[in-house]
């Protein structure tokens, strides 16, 4: 397979990457830098190749992406933050539902990594439980078990950050 190919893939590929890794993170720098690790350990397997293609460079891509995520959150400082304080000025959202947005963004970084995968991966990113459980590397019953738990885990998150959301009342 050429470079150009990969360039093209990687050009392609990058969007859906880095909202699976930005959803994973929820942190934009943590997200390019782990689509740029995840696009680097793609291209070194897409040169060992040989001429011999990858059967589907999208769904390697994202398994990679995935396992590079709950591997680099092993390690002890994955846990090390540079700052728990926000910048003094805060930068508007103009997007619509943000405040739902940065509610599922904080009451999934609640949870274990493993169990924020599973969320992310099969509601969010709408993969079935077999796609989940081969991008993780783990059995089907595994996922649905984790799958069943985090949404126990995630719903008193939800609760309690949505419950501080105005309720929106849009008029024709």
């Amino acid at each position: 397979m050429s470079e150009q190919e990969f360039e093209e893939f990687a050009r392609a590929r990058a969007p859906q990457l880095y909202r699976s890794a930005w959803l994973l993170c929820g942190d934009r720098h943590q997200a390019e830098d782990l689509v740029q690790e995840t696009l680097a350990k793609v291209y070194v397997r897409w040169r060992r190749t040989f001429g011999a293609r990858i059967d589907n460079p999208a769904a390697y891509a994202q398994t990679t992406l995935t396992r590079t995520f709950l591997s680099a959150r092993r390690k002890r400082s994955s846990t090390e933050r540079p700052s728990e304080h926000l910048p003094d000025h805060e930068v508007p959202d103009t997007t619509d539902r943000s405040e739902v947005r940065l509610a599922l963004l904080e009451a999934l970084g609640g949870l274990a990594p493993a169990d924020r995968t599973v969320l992310v991966l099969r509601y969010l990113e709408d993969l079935s439980v077999a796609e989940v459980a081969q991008q993780m590397g783990t059995s089907a019953g595994a996922v649905r078990n984790r799958s069943l738990r985090a949404l126990e885990r995630i719903k008193p998150l939800l609760d309690t950050s949505l419950s501080v959301i105005p309720e929106r009342h849009d008029h024709d």
